[in-house]
């Protein structure tokens, strides 16, 4: 029940990005201009028509769809000698109306020609590519300029020359291994979606090939990597994760990072719950629109979502016809790569600004996940009562060594 409301959800966000965003001349409130003049062609279809349905343009393609095996065109020197040609053959495929038998069980088996690729193209190649581009430069540009204004937080006195546990070495692997894996997956998505672009310009069309067919294996493998890294630090993490009073403090201080106050916090401050929570729930949902993408037969999401939002009356709140229900496996790939690709840009700027954290913008945090040791007076800085907990902790189990647990940190 959870799973089928979450997938309701994921679809019906997907669809508000994908409706506000610029679709063609139609989506920009422009008057369309009047049907082409056909009488050249004889009914058929002219170069105006592909260059609109190429735009996104909507067209009244009845001419073509009704005269399927029917009379020959109204001029003479277009029509054929005898029988249904060729074109009507293939006209009839493209409209899911030819006399096709299948081996297969699958009613999508019969679909020869699914031709409804063209706005997944246009929406990939512009909003996708232009909105997600500029979301990672933008946040890196962000950055940039509060390390600027900001600098680096030091450890207040410097460090103390003596360290206490912050994490176990499984709970490192468990960070790097999803880490790890979500870096190459970026990385080769980013190859996929801007490769044509600016790749093959610059080192040439071999390449790129070569790079994206590398890419690709890379993908798909990792991807596995990377839900076992997100199950493992949920189920390690969650409880260290959930909101509480002390959170309240910590924004309205800011959390230390502007001004010269450093709020309580216990393992994980609210900043680094929110990182938390966003890894997990956008973590979860880039996994299950990849696991579509792996397996669009076995795990189609959006035919039986867009059945459910149909009865809702959710395309009228947007001016829009109903979505379509009956969807080719091409299709259901479509819309999950596109979700995949819409929710991995807003995955990758939060990692952006949690990379900055963990690395130039805090004295001592990397070493947190790398040796697993951190300095005293940055535990106490940043994260006082979790270290106060860790020094009682120490304390009762120097007076009873009986009493001393191979239970991480809290």
């Amino acid at each position: 029940m959870e799973t089928t409301m979450l997938r309701h959800l994921l679809a019906l966000f997907a669809l508000v990005l994908m409706t506000a965003a610029p679709l063609g001349v139609a989506a920009q409130g422009t008057l369309l201009p009047p049907e082409p003049d056909r009488s050249a062609t004889g009914g058929a279809q002219t170069l105006e028509d592909i260059m609109r349905r190429q735009a996104g343009i909507k067209i009244d393609d009845s001419f073509r769809r009704d005269n399927i095996g029917g009379a020959a065109p109204e001029a003479p020197e277009l029509g054929t000698r005898g029988g249904a040609s060729d074109p009507d053959l293939w006209r009839a495929l493209r409209y899911n109306e030819a006399d096709v038998r299948a081996s297969t069980i699958n009613p999508n088996g019969k679909v020869l020609i699914q031709d409804g690729g063209m706005w997944w193209l246009s929406f990939r190649r512009g909003p996708l590519a232009t909105y997600g581009g500029w979301l990672l430069l933008g946040t890196i540009g962000i950055l940039a300029v509060f390390f600027l204004l900001r600098g680096r937080i030091k450890i207040d006195g410097g460090k103390a020359g003596s360290t206490v546990q912050r994490f176990k070495w499984i709970e490192r692997f468990a960070h790097w291994t999803l880490a790890g894996s979500f870096l190459l997956l970026g990385f080769t998505g980013l190859f996929t979606l801007f490769g044509r672009k600016y790749l093959v310009p610059l080192l040439g069309h071999e390449f790129n090939s070569t790079l994206l067919h590398y890419s690709k294996f890379i993908h798909n493998n990792v991807s596995w990597a990377f839900m076992l890294g997100l199950i493992m630090v949920f189920v390690m993490w969650v409880w260290h994760n959930i909101p509480d009073r002390t959170d309240i403090t910590w924004f309205a201080q800011a959390g230390g990072i502007i001004g010269k106050k450093h709020p309580p916090a216990k393992k994980f401050n609210a900043g680094q719950k929110i990182i938390f929570w966003s890894v997990i729930l956008l973590g979860a949902s880039v996994s299950v629109s990849g696991l579509s993408l792996l397996f669009p037969f076995d795990l189609p999401l959006f035919a039986h979502t867009f059945s459910v939002l149909n009865d809702w009356g959710v395309p009228g709140w947007f001016g829009r016809d109903a979505f379509p229900v009956q969807l080719a496996p091409q299709e259901e790939m479509q819309f999950a790569q596109l979700w995949h690709a819409i929710v991995a840009f807003l995955l990758m700027a939060v990692i952006i600004g949690h990379i900055y954290i963990g690395t130039l913008g805090m004295e001592g945090a990397y070493d947190a996940m790398g040796s697993g040791q951190v300095d005293e007076n940055w535990a106490h800085q940043h994260h006082s009562i979790w270290y106060e907990k860790v020094k009682e902790r120490e304390a009762a189990e120097a007076r009873n060594p009986a009493s001393k647990t191979a239970t991480p940190a809290e």
